[in-house]
């Protein structure tokens, strides 16, 4: 195979899902180097452990350092036990709450757990960029912070923002995206990876190494992807997100969830499919042949077999089917434990009872899930939020929540 059709098929994996590739003459100029010299590149994605619980949106730059992997490249994951004690700024309204280090590590933990299940982290350099930023003293960093000015530091949109709103802005998050730009520094990289929202990090990295007289990485962006909402970008905060440590059956019924118009972005970011599967899928269904919700259930079995592997994406499958396709219930409801003495008079609010089972957090999200035919006992809907159950009307009955939440009640000392 000559040499310009391994560069063209690399490129086209390479920027398979890609928001920007910057420069593009640069990222094929070193794609081809590498082929020539038998060299692979340096590939570097860098993530701080700010937070322990980790979604499939988090996946997405980790299956771009996947695709550099099985091309031959050497792929670095940087874990950032020093920058994330400042929490990176980036789309920030107010300065991250500064953690400890056993909450970083904790954190850290997690997260290459987490990634060991989408690159081989045998191959891979796994590093703490506190190795090289610890150590620097205070001459060291004047030295860095001399290749930056503060007009080019305040072209960042959000640091922008923050100070035409007078919200706090620490001079410590000005230093955030010059220890980025020195781990790449530290480890020459050629490519670095990150969301869209990265984009001037990223770019920052490129500039100090050229200020240092290095060869410049070249930058390549992700989308930020949309929550099972289809609409707001995946946040646990936001509840639209599918969690890498959710359970097989709650992993598979949230992906079948996503709206048809996102599925085949999640079918190019979050799955080993190649584009030529994914295109194939997508001609099916816009021909009929395949319906949608076939196509998606496809989507939702890639994806819990990346994570809980092929058994158990296969019986979540039939799981799902059989509860919501053909109105069944689950082989396995959770028992909640009610006192007696929650009765009054021999009588229950359902309000009350929904609190008490963790199927509300409010007494006012109780009323909504009820309002809008959220609740169900039995299999009948509840549509009053005013009744009153007996025990003989709660004691064994299987209370659900919309599609996925089920309860079994059980009153204790009631058999």
């Amino acid at each position: 195979m000559s040499v310009k059709k391994q560069v063209d098929e690399q490129i086209e994996i390479i920027t398979s899902g890609a928001v920007e590739v910057i420069p593009e003459d640069e990222m094929r100029a070193k794609v081809e180097r590498s082929i020539l010299m038998n060299k692979p590149l340096i590939v570097k994605l860098g993530v701080d452990p700010t937070r322990p619980d980790l979604h499939i949106g988090h996946s997405v730059p980790l299956n771009k350092l996947r695709h550099f992997q099985e091309l031959g490249h050497q792929v670095v994951l940087i874990i950032g036990d020093f920058t994330a004690l400042i929490g990176d700024p980036s789309e920030q309204d107010a300065t991250r709450p500064v953690l400890t280090p056993e909450e970083v590590e904790r954190n850290a933990l997690t997260y290459i757990d987490q990634a060991q299940k989408i690159i081989d982290t045998r191959r891979a350099k796994l590093v703490r960029n506190g190795e090289w930023l610890a150590p620097l003293n205070f001459k060291d960093i004047l030295s860095l912070t001399s290749k930056f000015t503060v007009a080019r530091i305040m072209e960042r949109d959000d640091f922008r923002r923050r100070f035409r709103e007078e919200k706090p802005l620490g001079l410590h998050e000005f230093l955030y995206p010059v220890m980025q730009a020195y781990d790449s520094v530290i480890l020459c990289a050629d490519v670095e990876i990150g969301g869209t929202d990265q984009t001037f990090n990223l770019l920052a990295g490129r500039n100090l190494q050229r200020a240092m007289g290095q060869e410049p990485q070249v930058v390549l962006t992700l989308p930020l992807l949309e929550g099972t909402d289809g609409v707001q970008k995946m946040s646990k905060s936001l509840g639209n997100d599918v969690g890498l440590t959710d359970n097989a059956d709650d992993m598979f019924g949230k992906l079948m969830s996503i709206p048809d118009a996102v599925m085949w972005r999640y079918f190019e970011l979050v799955t080993r499919l190649n584009a030529e599967e994914i295109a194939s899928l997508s001609s099916e269904v816009d021909s009929g042949v395949l319906n949608p919700r076939d196509a998606k259930e496809k989507l939702a079995r890639e994806v819990v077999a990346i994570y809980h592997g092929p058994e158990a994406a296969a019986s979540s499958a039939e799981e799902f089917r059989r509860v919501f396709s053909h109105k069944g219930l689950p082989q396995e409801i959770p028992v909640e434990s009610v006192p007696a003495d929650s009765f009054t008079d021999g009588l229950v609010w359902v309000v009350d009872l929904l609190m008490s089972v963790g199927l509300a957090p409010s007494k006012g999200e109780a009323r909504r899930l009820i309002a809008g035919g959220g609740i169900t006992i039995d299999g009948e809907k509840v549509n009053d939020p005013d009744l009153e159950l007996s025990a003989e009307e709660v004691n064994g009955k299987v209370f659900r929540k919309g599609k996925k939440t089920f309860v079994k009640i059980q009153i204790n000392g009631i058999s």
